[in-house]
């Protein structure tokens, strides 16, 4: 168990980042701020784990004050806050973007939303519930920007979605074919960026495309595989799109961080 809950602990140099966003949300009600450096570790441990909130060891705090803490700094938007920092930092070049998505299983436990909530997601399919993860990432492979659409839901959209325009803009954008849309280049093309998309077999006016830069876009698919470590991610278990998109956010920063580090 010790070497278990190791695994989540922050480093001096991972809450040295986090501490300078988590000071600023201050609590509702004034009171003098618990250890957050503790809540987050146990935010970590859910997102890793994939446990219930209930199961969360009492190292980490009661579970319920950890959910709350979790669920304000959602609401406050301190993820958003995070991500437009470390992509505004310039620590990595934005010349060279990659964009794809993945659809992920929701569990069971995530169906029972109120039935007056906005639609949270998800989507019946042949396989039941899904969710599609839609992301931006860097050339160093890293999340710009997710976000989360029923699993059904086209590419097309996705793209809209992802490819805000307050964020660095590329000069070259890598995706696969399923984002070959006159819409998607024409938006390329009004942003002066070059699409690097291969072609749909039924296209009918041919696009070149530089091979060499498609087999660069394997770091989207490895950002992806890096994200599902994360149980939390790799299964919903979330009843709402916030709080599904909280981990992947939180787990997103934690790669920022690792690899900055390094």
């Amino acid at each position: 168990m010790v070497a278990s809950l190791a695994r989540d602990l922050m480093s001096d140099k991972e809450w040295t980042f986090f501490e300078r966003f988590i000071v600023a949300v201050r609590a509702p009600n004034g009171r003098k701020p618990t250890n957050h450096r503790r809540v987050l570790d146990g935010i970590f441990w859910i997102a890793r784990t994939g446990a219930p909130w209930r199961d969360l060891p009492e190292e980490f705090g009661k579970w319920s004050s950890v959910y709350r803490q979790f669920w304000r700094w959602t609401l406050a938007g301190l993820r958003e806050q995070m991500m437009g920092a470390l992509n505004e930092s310039g620590a990595v070049p934005h010349a060279l973007q990659m964009i794809d998505s993945t659809v992920v299983r929701a569990h069971h436990q995530a169906a029972g939303a109120k039935r007056e909530t906005p639609r949270q997601g998800f989507e019946r399919s042949s396989g039941g519930f899904t969710t599609k993860i839609h992301l931006l990432v860097n050339a160093h492979g890293l999340p710009m920007r997710t976000e989360i659409t029923p699993g059904q839901t086209s590419d097309y959209l996705g793209f809209d979605l992802v490819m805000s325009e307050n964020l660095p803009q590329p000069k070259v954008l890598l995706a696969d074919r399923g984002y070959d849309a006159d819409s998607i280049r024409n938006s390329m093309d009004d942003r002066s960026v070059q699409p690097v998309i291969p072609m749909r077999k039924s296209r009918k006016k041919r696009v070149g495309v530089d091979r060499s830069l498609c087999r660069l876009r394997n770091l989207v698919e490895r950002c992806f595989n890096k994200l599902k470590n994360a149980r939390r991610i790799a299964t919903r278990y979330d009843k709402t799109a916030e709080s599904f998109l909280g981990f992947v956010d939180i787990t997103s920063i934690r790669l920022w961080i690792w690899n900055l580090s390094t």
